[in-house]
């Protein structure tokens, strides 16, 4: 899973990254045992569930503003970041 295995990020980093990159990608992985592990081991339930729960809103919202075709919005510090 990508960036699971850097080591700038802590182990419960890691294992968001890991648990958010398996539900995201969930028709290939099927959230496989070992990152349910891996974030079972670096979180409580709650946490777990606050972070599933982020992850599917975050996912839907991507697949709506994908299905309609909307662009991503650059706000005003974003475009002066960028100049």
């Amino acid at each position: 899973m990508p960036g699971t295995s850097s080591p700038i990020y802590t182990a419960r980093e890691r294992a968001a990254l890991g648990w958010t990159d398996a539900l995201t990608r969930i028709i290939e992985t099927h959230a496989p045992d070992d990152a349910f592990e891996q974030v079972r081991a670096q979180f409580s339930e709650k946490e777990i569930a606050d972070l599933t729960l982020a992850i599917i809103a975050i996912n839907g919202w991507n697949r709506i503003c994908i299905s309609y075709r909307l662009p991503p919005q650059l706000t005003q510090s974003h475009a002066i970041a960028a100049e």
